[in-house]
């Protein structure tokens, strides 16, 4: 591991520290909360839509868990407007690990990609699917 990583660890450090988008939403277009019972990680992800009712504008989190989980989710608040509900649908682990910019063990996987499943799940209900809760345990 280079430098280039210990960069990426020292985001990862800022974002759970100093965490983007943290907080309530007011008014938002939904809201959906899932679990990583294996770390005992917990996110909330609100959502507001454009106009159009596709396009993500504004999103927050809030929750608790580890350094990984929390990050992800403040980076993934920053990453998401802007994008389509289409476009979140489309992402996977790959994406989630390449936005943290470091290798992800296996057993830290789950905490990186919950708040991604949590805002992939709640558009899925938005859109009228059901769905029972939202864990990274399958």
């Amino acid at each position: 591991m280079g430098m280039g990583s210990d960069m990426y660890r020292q985001q990862i450090l800022d974002h759970y520290k100093n965490p983007r988008n943290k907080g309530e939403m007011e008014d938002p277009t939904f809201t959906h909360t899932g679990e990583n019972p294996s770390c005992g990680d917990t996110i909330t992800m609100n959502v507001r839509l454009e106009d159009d009712d596709e396009t993500i504008e504004f999103v927050s989190f809030t929750g608790d868990g580890c350094a990984i989980s929390q990050a992800s989710a403040s980076m993934l608040s920053q990453t998401l407007p802007g994008t389509t509900l289409s476009e979140l649908e489309a992402m996977d682990t790959d994406d989630v690990v390449e936005m943290l910019g470091v290798d992800i063990s296996p057993m830290r996987i789950k905490c990186a990609v919950l708040a991604e499943k949590v805002a992939q799940d709640g558009a899925k209900l938005h859109e009228g699917e059901e769905i029972d809760r939202t864990t990274t345990e399958e």
